[in-house]
Protein backbone atom coordinates (compact mmCIF):
# COMPACT_ATOMS: atom_id res chain seq x y z
CA UNK A 1 0.00 0.00 0.00
CA UNK A 2 1.28 3.49 -0.78
CA UNK A 3 2.22 5.90 1.82
CA UNK A 4 -1.36 8.11 2.48
CA UNK A 5 -1.45 11.56 1.07
CA UNK A 6 1.67 11.29 -1.02
CA UNK A 7 0.19 12.74 -3.56
CA UNK A 8 0.78 12.80 -7.04
CA UNK A 9 -0.23 14.31 -10.25
CA UNK A 10 -3.64 12.94 -12.09
CA UNK A 11 -1.05 11.70 -14.77
CA UNK A 12 1.01 9.70 -12.32
CA UNK A 13 -2.02 8.58 -11.10
CA UNK A 14 -3.54 7.32 -14.31
CA UNK A 15 -0.55 5.67 -15.60
CA UNK A 16 -0.03 3.57 -12.07
CA UNK A 17 -4.49 3.03 -12.73
CA UNK A 18 -3.98 1.43 -15.53
CA UNK A 19 -0.93 -0.42 -15.51
CA UNK A 20 -2.84 -2.87 -13.24
CA UNK A 21 -6.12 -3.21 -15.04
CA UNK A 22 -6.85 -5.71 -17.77
CA UNK A 23 -10.23 -4.90 -19.35
CA UNK A 24 -12.55 -7.89 -20.47
CA UNK A 25 -14.22 -7.68 -24.22
CA UNK A 26 -17.31 -5.74 -23.55
CA UNK A 27 -20.36 -8.18 -23.49
CA UNK A 28 -23.11 -6.93 -26.15
CA UNK A 29 -26.88 -7.76 -25.81
CA UNK A 30 -29.49 -7.10 -28.13
CA UNK A 31 -32.05 -3.92 -27.77
CA UNK A 32 -34.86 -2.46 -28.95
CA UNK A 33 -33.97 0.79 -31.66
CA UNK A 34 -36.96 2.34 -29.69
CA UNK A 35 -34.00 1.78 -26.30
CA UNK A 36 -31.13 2.26 -27.93
CA UNK A 37 -30.37 6.21 -27.41
CA UNK A 38 -26.86 6.65 -26.10
CA UNK A 39 -26.09 2.79 -26.18
CA UNK A 40 -22.83 1.75 -27.71
CA UNK A 41 -23.36 -0.24 -31.13
CA UNK A 42 -21.42 -3.56 -30.40
CA UNK A 43 -21.13 -4.43 -34.40
CA UNK A 44 -21.82 -3.18 -37.88
CA UNK A 45 -25.54 -2.38 -39.01
CA UNK A 46 -25.78 -3.15 -42.61
CA UNK A 47 -28.60 -2.00 -44.97
CA UNK A 48 -30.25 -4.59 -46.37
CA UNK A 49 -32.22 -2.17 -48.71
CA UNK A 50 -32.11 0.93 -50.85
CA UNK A 51 -33.23 4.01 -48.93
CA UNK A 52 -35.25 5.44 -50.58
CA UNK A 53 -35.66 2.19 -52.87
CA UNK A 54 -37.28 4.26 -55.79
CA UNK A 55 -36.53 7.45 -57.21
CA UNK A 56 -38.44 10.50 -55.38
CA UNK A 57 -39.57 13.79 -55.78
CA UNK A 58 -38.32 16.62 -53.18
CA UNK A 59 -40.61 18.87 -54.24
CA UNK A 60 -44.47 19.45 -55.39
CA UNK A 61 -44.54 19.98 -59.26
CA UNK A 62 -44.05 17.68 -62.58
CA UNK A 63 -42.05 14.97 -63.00
CA UNK A 64 -40.17 15.16 -66.60
CA UNK A 65 -37.18 14.75 -68.97
CA UNK A 66 -35.21 17.31 -68.04
CA UNK A 67 -33.56 17.99 -71.70
CA UNK A 68 -37.38 18.89 -72.17
CA UNK A 69 -36.58 21.94 -70.38
CA UNK A 70 -33.38 23.11 -71.46
CA UNK A 71 -33.41 27.05 -72.47
CA UNK A 72 -37.02 27.27 -70.84
CA UNK A 73 -37.21 30.93 -70.15
CA UNK A 74 -40.50 33.30 -69.17
CA UNK A 75 -40.00 34.51 -72.76
CA UNK A 76 -39.70 31.22 -74.71
CA UNK A 77 -41.41 28.33 -71.64
CA UNK A 78 -41.41 24.98 -72.74
CA UNK A 79 -44.61 23.34 -73.79
CA UNK A 80 -45.66 19.89 -72.09
CA UNK A 81 -48.29 17.42 -72.22
CA UNK A 82 -49.31 16.35 -68.75
CA UNK A 83 -50.24 12.46 -69.18
CA UNK A 84 -51.46 12.27 -65.60
CA UNK A 85 -50.87 11.87 -62.21
CA UNK A 86 -48.48 10.25 -59.64
CA UNK A 87 -50.14 10.00 -55.96
CA UNK A 88 -48.33 9.32 -53.02
CA UNK A 89 -47.92 5.95 -51.40
CA UNK A 90 -48.72 4.92 -55.37
CA UNK A 91 -46.97 2.72 -57.57
CA UNK A 92 -45.81 5.41 -60.81
CA UNK A 93 -47.72 3.03 -63.73
CA UNK A 94 -47.18 5.68 -66.21
CA UNK A 95 -44.23 5.74 -68.15
CA UNK A 96 -43.06 9.21 -69.53
CA UNK A 97 -41.83 10.08 -73.22
CA UNK A 98 -40.55 13.29 -74.62
CA UNK A 99 -42.63 16.09 -74.44
CA UNK A 100 -44.81 14.80 -71.88
CA UNK A 101 -45.36 15.58 -67.69
CA UNK A 102 -46.58 14.31 -64.80
CA UNK A 103 -48.06 15.70 -61.99
CA UNK A 104 -46.36 14.78 -58.74
CA UNK A 105 -46.08 15.68 -54.91
CA UNK A 106 -43.21 15.73 -52.75
CA UNK A 107 -42.35 11.95 -52.03
CA UNK A 108 -43.86 10.58 -54.81
CA UNK A 109 -42.20 8.13 -57.05
CA UNK A 110 -41.06 9.31 -60.22
CA UNK A 111 -42.37 7.91 -63.06
CA UNK A 112 -40.12 5.52 -65.64
CA UNK A 113 -38.61 7.66 -67.75
CA UNK A 114 -37.98 10.81 -65.55
CA UNK A 115 -34.92 11.99 -64.36
CA UNK A 116 -36.06 15.58 -62.26
CA UNK A 117 -38.81 17.71 -61.00
CA UNK A 118 -39.92 20.95 -62.31
CA UNK A 119 -41.42 22.53 -59.02
CA UNK A 120 -44.96 24.37 -59.64
CA UNK A 121 -43.67 27.65 -58.91
CA UNK A 122 -41.93 27.54 -62.35
CA UNK A 123 -45.04 25.91 -64.54
CA UNK A 124 -48.04 27.82 -65.85
CA UNK A 125 -51.16 25.90 -66.47
CA UNK A 126 -51.98 27.07 -70.57
CA UNK A 127 -55.44 24.36 -70.19
CA UNK A 128 -56.16 21.10 -68.47
CA UNK A 129 -53.76 19.22 -70.05
CA UNK A 130 -50.77 21.47 -70.88
CA UNK A 131 -48.29 23.11 -69.05
CA UNK A 132 -45.59 25.55 -69.83
CA UNK A 133 -42.03 25.54 -68.30
CA UNK A 134 -40.42 28.80 -67.47
CA UNK A 135 -37.44 27.68 -66.14
CA UNK A 136 -34.88 24.70 -67.05
CA UNK A 137 -34.27 22.07 -64.38
CA UNK A 138 -30.70 19.41 -64.79
CA UNK A 139 -31.31 15.84 -64.57
CA UNK A 140 -31.17 14.62 -60.84
CA UNK A 141 -32.83 18.09 -59.91
CA UNK A 142 -35.78 17.94 -57.37
CA UNK A 143 -35.42 14.29 -56.55
CA UNK A 144 -33.35 11.79 -54.64
CA UNK A 145 -32.53 8.61 -56.55
CA UNK A 146 -32.98 5.07 -55.44
CA UNK A 147 -30.18 4.08 -52.75
CA UNK A 148 -29.10 7.80 -52.58
CA UNK A 149 -29.88 8.35 -49.17
CA UNK A 150 -28.49 4.76 -48.25
CA UNK A 151 -27.50 2.09 -50.55
CA UNK A 152 -28.08 -1.59 -49.91
CA UNK A 153 -24.97 -2.90 -48.21
CA UNK A 154 -23.62 0.09 -46.70
CA UNK A 155 -23.12 0.12 -43.13
CA UNK A 156 -25.74 2.10 -41.46
CA UNK A 157 -24.16 2.32 -38.12
CA UNK A 158 -20.64 1.04 -37.32
CA UNK A 159 -19.52 -0.63 -34.57
CA UNK A 160 -18.41 1.59 -31.61
CA UNK A 161 -21.08 4.14 -32.33
CA UNK A 162 -22.52 6.03 -29.60
CA UNK A 163 -25.96 5.73 -30.67
CA UNK A 164 -27.56 9.23 -31.23
CA UNK A 165 -31.50 10.36 -32.52
CA UNK A 166 -30.18 10.10 -36.28
CA UNK A 167 -28.64 6.88 -35.62
CA UNK A 168 -31.87 5.27 -34.29
CA UNK A 169 -33.78 7.13 -37.23
CA UNK A 170 -31.36 5.68 -39.93
CA UNK A 171 -32.03 2.16 -38.58
CA UNK A 172 -35.83 2.43 -38.55
CA UNK A 173 -35.55 3.75 -41.79
CA UNK A 174 -33.57 0.35 -43.14
CA UNK A 175 -36.15 -1.88 -41.20
CA UNK A 176 -33.97 -2.79 -38.65
CA UNK A 177 -35.76 -2.77 -35.09
CA UNK A 178 -33.20 -4.24 -32.64
CA UNK A 179 -29.36 -3.63 -32.24
CA UNK A 180 -26.96 -5.42 -30.56
CA UNK A 181 -25.34 -3.09 -28.23
CA UNK A 182 -22.64 -2.77 -25.08
CA UNK A 183 -23.93 -4.32 -22.18
CA UNK A 184 -23.32 -1.31 -20.11
CA UNK A 185 -20.68 -1.67 -17.10
CA UNK A 186 -22.30 -1.70 -14.06
CA UNK A 187 -21.16 0.48 -11.49
CA UNK A 188 -21.19 -0.08 -7.46
CA UNK A 189 -21.98 3.18 -5.95
CA UNK A 190 -22.03 3.79 -1.93
CA UNK A 191 -21.98 5.73 0.75
CA UNK A 192 -19.85 5.96 3.89
CA UNK A 193 -20.54 7.52 7.22
CA UNK A 194 -21.98 7.52 10.61
CA UNK A 195 -23.29 10.37 10.33
CA UNK A 196 -25.18 10.38 6.34
CA UNK A 197 -28.29 8.49 6.11
CA UNK A 198 -30.94 8.49 3.12
CA UNK A 199 -32.80 11.63 1.85
CA UNK A 200 -36.03 10.22 3.17
CA UNK A 201 -34.73 10.55 6.54
CA UNK A 202 -35.03 13.48 8.59
CA UNK A 203 -31.10 14.13 9.82
CA UNK A 204 -30.48 13.89 13.33
CA UNK A 205 -28.12 16.15 15.25
CA UNK A 206 -24.54 15.68 13.27
CA UNK A 207 -26.46 14.04 10.54
CA UNK A 208 -26.34 14.99 6.89
CA UNK A 209 -28.74 13.18 4.02
CA UNK A 210 -26.88 11.37 1.21
CA UNK A 211 -25.68 13.97 -1.70
CA UNK A 212 -22.94 12.31 -3.33
CA UNK A 213 -24.16 8.63 -3.99
CA UNK A 214 -27.32 10.54 -6.14
CA UNK A 215 -24.57 12.95 -8.34
CA UNK A 216 -22.61 10.09 -8.84
CA UNK A 217 -25.46 7.80 -10.17
CA UNK A 218 -26.36 10.50 -12.58
CA UNK A 219 -22.38 10.80 -14.05
CA UNK A 220 -22.64 7.43 -14.41
CA UNK A 221 -26.10 7.07 -16.47
CA UNK A 222 -24.68 9.88 -18.50
CA UNK A 223 -22.19 8.37 -19.62
CA UNK A 224 -23.37 5.37 -20.38
CA UNK A 225 -22.76 3.23 -17.06
CA UNK A 226 -25.41 1.65 -14.94
CA UNK A 227 -25.36 2.83 -11.67
CA UNK A 228 -26.47 -0.36 -8.82
CA UNK A 229 -26.82 1.91 -5.48
CA UNK A 230 -26.03 -0.07 -2.41
CA UNK A 231 -27.00 2.49 0.09
CA UNK A 232 -25.18 3.95 3.32
CA UNK A 233 -22.41 2.13 5.11
CA UNK A 234 -20.97 2.60 8.89
CA UNK A 235 -17.67 3.95 9.63
CA UNK A 236 -16.52 0.55 10.83
CA UNK A 237 -14.39 -2.46 8.68
CA UNK A 238 -17.31 -4.81 8.60
CA UNK A 239 -19.81 -3.51 7.76
CA UNK A 240 -17.94 -2.00 4.25
CA UNK A 241 -16.23 -5.13 3.94
CA UNK A 242 -19.47 -6.73 3.53
CA UNK A 243 -20.83 -4.46 1.42
CA UNK A 244 -17.73 -4.21 -1.00
CA UNK A 245 -18.07 -7.86 -1.12
CA UNK A 246 -21.31 -8.37 -2.42
CA UNK A 247 -20.69 -5.27 -4.71
CA UNK A 248 -17.36 -6.93 -6.40
CA UNK A 249 -19.48 -9.92 -6.78
CA UNK A 250 -22.37 -8.40 -8.63
CA UNK A 251 -20.33 -5.04 -10.61
CA UNK A 252 -17.80 -3.93 -12.89
CA UNK A 253 -16.71 -1.12 -10.60
CA UNK A 254 -16.98 -0.21 -7.36
CA UNK A 255 -17.19 3.85 -6.10
CA UNK A 256 -17.52 4.62 -2.92
CA UNK A 257 -17.49 8.03 -1.08
CA UNK A 258 -16.37 9.39 1.96
CA UNK A 259 -13.63 6.91 4.12
CA UNK A 260 -11.05 8.30 1.70
CA UNK A 261 -8.75 10.74 3.70
CA UNK A 262 -6.43 9.99 6.82
CA UNK A 263 -9.01 10.22 9.94
CA UNK A 264 -8.92 7.60 12.39
CA UNK A 265 -12.74 6.49 11.74
CA UNK A 266 -11.51 5.92 8.08
CA UNK A 267 -11.57 2.41 6.97
CA UNK A 268 -11.90 2.44 3.32
CA UNK A 269 -7.93 1.61 2.25
CA UNK A 270 -7.94 -1.00 4.46
CA UNK A 271 -11.04 -2.94 3.48
CA UNK A 272 -9.83 -2.65 -0.16
CA UNK A 273 -6.41 -3.77 1.02
CA UNK A 274 -7.79 -6.92 2.18
CA UNK A 275 -10.26 -8.14 -0.31
CA UNK A 276 -7.56 -8.73 -2.93
CA UNK A 277 -4.26 -7.53 -4.97
CA UNK A 278 -2.41 -5.48 -5.24
CA UNK A 279 -4.92 -3.48 -3.23
CA UNK A 280 -5.11 0.26 -2.61
CA UNK A 281 -2.50 2.04 -5.31
CA UNK A 282 -2.71 5.84 -5.52
CA UNK A 283 -4.11 7.78 -2.06
CA UNK A 284 -4.40 11.38 -3.23
CA UNK A 285 -4.06 13.49 -6.02
CA UNK A 286 -2.43 17.08 -6.61
CA UNK A 287 -6.35 18.40 -7.76
CA UNK A 288 -8.24 21.04 -6.45
CA UNK A 289 -10.54 20.22 -5.39
CA UNK A 290 -10.48 16.77 -4.48
CA UNK A 291 -6.82 15.98 -2.61
CA UNK A 292 -8.61 12.85 -1.04
CA UNK A 293 -9.05 10.32 -3.80
CA UNK A 294 -8.18 6.32 -3.72
CA UNK A 295 -7.68 4.53 -6.63
CA UNK A 296 -7.27 0.82 -5.99
CA UNK A 297 -7.40 -2.86 -7.66
CA UNK A 298 -9.41 -5.96 -6.45
CA UNK A 299 -8.16 -8.91 -8.53
CA UNK A 300 -8.82 -7.31 -11.60
CA UNK A 301 -11.79 -4.90 -10.62
CA UNK A 302 -11.32 -1.09 -9.94
CA UNK A 303 -12.19 0.36 -6.77
CA UNK A 304 -12.62 4.27 -6.58
CA UNK A 305 -12.93 6.15 -2.87
CA UNK A 306 -13.67 9.69 -3.33
CA UNK A 307 -13.85 12.08 -1.08
CA UNK A 308 -17.34 12.59 1.10
CA UNK A 309 -17.25 16.71 -0.03
CA UNK A 310 -19.61 16.46 -2.99
CA UNK A 311 -17.80 19.19 -5.50
CA UNK A 312 -14.69 17.07 -4.51
CA UNK A 313 -16.12 13.80 -4.98
CA UNK A 314 -17.80 14.91 -8.56
CA UNK A 315 -14.74 16.34 -10.00
CA UNK A 316 -12.49 13.18 -9.32
CA UNK A 317 -15.38 11.27 -10.71
CA UNK A 318 -14.86 13.21 -13.79
CA UNK A 319 -11.61 12.71 -13.69
CA UNK A 320 -11.31 9.02 -12.74
CA UNK A 321 -14.52 7.21 -13.27
CA UNK A 322 -15.46 8.41 -16.48
CA UNK A 323 -12.96 7.68 -18.58
CA UNK A 324 -12.99 4.25 -16.84
CA UNK A 325 -16.37 3.57 -17.63
CA UNK A 326 -16.04 4.47 -20.93
CA UNK A 327 -12.52 2.21 -21.18
CA UNK A 328 -14.87 -1.16 -19.78
CA UNK A 329 -17.61 0.33 -22.41
CA UNK A 330 -14.85 -0.12 -25.55
CA UNK A 331 -14.51 3.36 -26.26
CA UNK A 332 -10.71 3.71 -24.96
CA UNK A 333 -9.35 5.98 -21.80
CA UNK A 334 -11.14 9.38 -23.30
CA UNK A 335 -13.29 11.55 -21.81
CA UNK A 336 -16.38 12.28 -23.49
CA UNK A 337 -16.36 15.19 -26.17
CA UNK A 338 -17.73 18.27 -23.82
CA UNK A 339 -18.50 21.71 -25.89
CA UNK A 340 -16.19 24.43 -24.59
CA UNK A 341 -16.57 28.26 -24.59
CA UNK A 342 -13.74 30.95 -25.26
CA UNK A 343 -14.59 33.33 -22.61
CA UNK A 344 -12.40 35.81 -20.42
CA UNK A 345 -12.26 35.60 -16.37
CA UNK A 346 -13.90 38.01 -14.24
CA UNK A 347 -11.73 37.67 -11.28
CA UNK A 348 -8.50 36.98 -10.71
CA UNK A 349 -7.40 33.18 -8.93
CA UNK A 350 -4.50 32.04 -7.30
CA UNK A 351 -3.36 28.41 -7.82
CA UNK A 352 -0.48 26.21 -6.06
CA UNK A 353 1.98 25.64 -8.93
CA UNK A 354 2.34 21.47 -9.45
CA UNK A 355 -1.71 21.28 -8.36
CA UNK A 356 -4.47 21.40 -11.05
CA UNK A 357 -7.57 23.50 -9.94
CA UNK A 358 -11.21 22.69 -11.31
CA UNK A 359 -12.85 26.41 -11.06
CA UNK A 360 -16.54 26.37 -11.06
CA UNK A 361 -17.51 29.42 -12.85
CA UNK A 362 -21.08 30.58 -14.24
CA UNK A 363 -21.31 32.95 -17.78
CA UNK A 364 -22.42 36.09 -18.37
CA UNK A 365 -22.05 39.10 -21.21
CA UNK A 366 -20.16 42.07 -20.09
CA UNK A 367 -19.55 44.60 -22.89
CA UNK A 368 -19.97 42.16 -25.88
CA UNK A 369 -17.69 39.58 -24.29
CA UNK A 370 -18.28 36.36 -22.57
CA UNK A 371 -16.96 36.29 -18.46
CA UNK A 372 -16.40 33.51 -16.68
CA UNK A 373 -17.65 34.76 -13.20
CA UNK A 374 -16.12 31.74 -10.05
CA UNK A 375 -17.97 30.34 -7.91
CA UNK A 376 -16.52 30.94 -4.70
CA UNK A 377 -17.31 28.22 -2.16
CA UNK A 378 -15.85 24.70 -0.20
CA UNK A 379 -15.53 21.89 -1.72
CA UNK A 380 -18.48 20.41 0.49
CA UNK A 381 -21.08 22.87 -0.99
CA UNK A 382 -23.04 20.98 -3.79
CA UNK A 383 -24.56 24.24 -4.38
CA UNK A 384 -21.35 25.50 -6.33
CA UNK A 385 -21.70 22.32 -8.60
CA UNK A 386 -25.67 23.01 -9.29
CA UNK A 387 -25.17 27.02 -9.94
CA UNK A 388 -21.67 26.63 -12.25
CA UNK A 389 -22.49 26.47 -16.02
CA UNK A 390 -18.49 24.98 -16.30
CA UNK A 391 -15.49 24.79 -15.26
CA UNK A 392 -12.04 26.62 -16.01
CA UNK A 393 -9.13 24.10 -15.61
CA UNK A 394 -5.95 25.83 -14.65
CA UNK A 395 -3.07 23.34 -15.29
CA UNK A 396 -0.73 22.71 -12.88
CA UNK A 397 2.15 24.45 -14.39
CA UNK A 398 -0.07 27.64 -13.62
CA UNK A 399 -0.17 29.60 -10.69
CA UNK A 400 -3.53 31.33 -11.13
CA UNK A 401 -5.39 33.27 -13.83
CA UNK A 402 -5.41 37.08 -13.77
CA UNK A 403 -8.67 38.93 -14.24
CA UNK A 404 -9.09 39.58 -18.38
CA UNK A 405 -7.18 36.36 -19.47
CA UNK A 406 -8.57 34.44 -22.13
CA UNK A 407 -9.96 30.85 -20.59
CA UNK A 408 -11.47 27.76 -22.30
CA UNK A 409 -14.58 27.11 -19.95
CA UNK A 410 -15.92 23.43 -20.19
CA UNK A 411 -19.30 23.34 -20.21
CA UNK A 412 -21.55 21.03 -18.08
Amino acid sequence: MTELFKLMSVEQAWEIFRENISFPTPQSELVSVTEALGRIAAENLVSGVNVPDFDRSTMDGYAVMAKDTFGASEAMPAMLDVIGEVLMGQNAEISLEPGKAVRISTGGMLPPGADAVVMIEYTEQLDQSTILVIKPVAPGENMVRCGEDIAKGETVVAEGTIIRPQEMGAMAGVGITACSVVRKPRVAILSTGDEVVEPDKIPGPGQIRDINSFAISGLVEQVGGLPLRFGITKDDFASLEQVLSKAYQETDIMVLSGGSSVGTRDVSSAVIDSLGKPGVLVHGVSVKPGKPVILGVVDNKPVIGLPGHPASAMVLADIFLIPLIRAYSGLGFSAPYRRTLRAVMGRSMASTSGRVDYIRVNLAEKEGFKTAEPILGKSGLITTMVKAEGIVIIPAAKEGVEAGEEVDVVLF
